[in-house]
């Protein structure tokens, strides 16, 4: 099947990868000329304008863009002119359900198909596979189901579920059609919502347990400073990379993601490379607003999409604040940070 692609970033080029060797024809476009020089050198078509890019596409034409959210109303603009009646536009980056619905409704004025598709899988989905969540019309989305099923992992990727019976479903392969626009990208919103309190958990974990050295280490005797009753109850030396390689064998709490931070302790115990920042793309944010209207409450989820806004700085001024009001009503005077 042919397909076009647009955005040949870390996960786009890595698609269109995996796609030629399942032996899809991919006509590839990006910004960047020596992006597409790139994937030509793997045995993609390389356009360097979006008029050449269409005009390479067989009818009906199957677009895909993987663009930051930000960058996909321009990209649409330039590209929805191009197209005839019958076309398809797949938008498969993170964007807001809430766009795609809006998104949808103008392409099918111009009687132009659009899909949704919540991707994850990351840089490693070149080997593995990506996850696929799909929103769209259903014939739409059955005539993309070929290019779905190159992109997915796999029947293999995962044991089967014991006593499932679900003749035709298409989950087992690792893509679903999960209903119409923008339903893809919503569950893609609440799965990475998931993520951030997944990620948090280990986090906050691992940090209890690297400090839990604490009753050796000299501690501050002053009016400040809520002395250590029994630092007898902390006098371990935890290995950290030991214990998440431990972990991903047999633990309950095993999963990619401590596979990953297996991996990044291995090769630095101390995590000195990072500096702690953790972004957000939307999703959490998007899936606390959802969970508002829906009046269901995800205090874990909120949680940890909080700790990222305070990894950035952003709770710098109600410190502040917070050791103002102590200065004031008790003359606290501030400690120095612990070097």
């Amino acid at each position: 099947m042919q397909l076009g692609m647009i955005g040949l970033g870390r996960m786009g080029a890595n698609m269109v990868c995996r796609l030629v060797k399942a032996d899809h024809e991919c006509v590839v476009y990006d910004r960047t000329p020596q992006a597409v020089k790139n994937l030509q050198a793997q045995g993609a078509i390389g356009t360097f304008s979006v008029e050449d890019f269409v005009a390479r596409l067989a009818a009906p034409r199957a677009v895909w863009l993987m663009v930051p959210a930000a960058a996909v109303d321009d990209m649409l603009a330039t590209l929805i002119p191009l197209l005839q009646p019958g076309d398809i536009i797949i938008d498969g980056g993170n964007s807001y359900y809430r766009d795609d619905i809006r998104r949808g409704t103008e392409a099918k004025s111009k009687q132009i198909h659009y899909v949704d598709v919540g991707t994850s899988g990351g840089v490693a989905g070149l080997d593995r596979g990506y996850c696929l969540m799909v929103g769209g019309e259903k014939e739409v989305v059955q005539h993309l189901a070929p290019i779905f099923a190159a992109l997915a992992p796999g029947i293999d990727a995962a044991p089967p579920t014991a006593g499932r019976k679900k003749p035709g479903s298409t989950a087992e392969q690792g893509y679903l059609h999960c209903g119409p626009q923008g339903a893809g990208h919503f569950v893609k919103m609440v799965h990475n919502g998931i993520e951030y309190g997944i990620m948090g958990a280990y986090a906050e974990g691992l940090n209890v347990l690297r400090n839990a050295n604490v009753g050796k280490q000299k501690s501050d005797s002053d009016a400040e400073t809520t002395p250590l009753r029994n630092p007898e109850f902390y006098q371990y030396e935890l290995d950290l990379p030991e214990i998440t390689e431990l972990w991903r064998r047999g633990s309950v709490i095993g999963s990619w993601l401590l596979d990953l931070t297996a991996s990044a302790l291995l090769t630095d115990p101390k995590l000195e490379s990072y500096a702690g920042r953790v972004s957000d793309s939307g999703e959490g944010r998007w899936t606390v607003a959802a969970a508002i209207d829906e009046a269901v409450p995800v205090p874990i989820l909120s949680a940890a999409l909080f700790e990222r806004f305070s990894s950035r700085g952003e709770a710098g001024f109600s410190d502040k604040v917070l050791s103002a009001m102590r200065h004031g009503f008790g003359g606290h005077v501030e400690k120095t940070a612990k070097q």
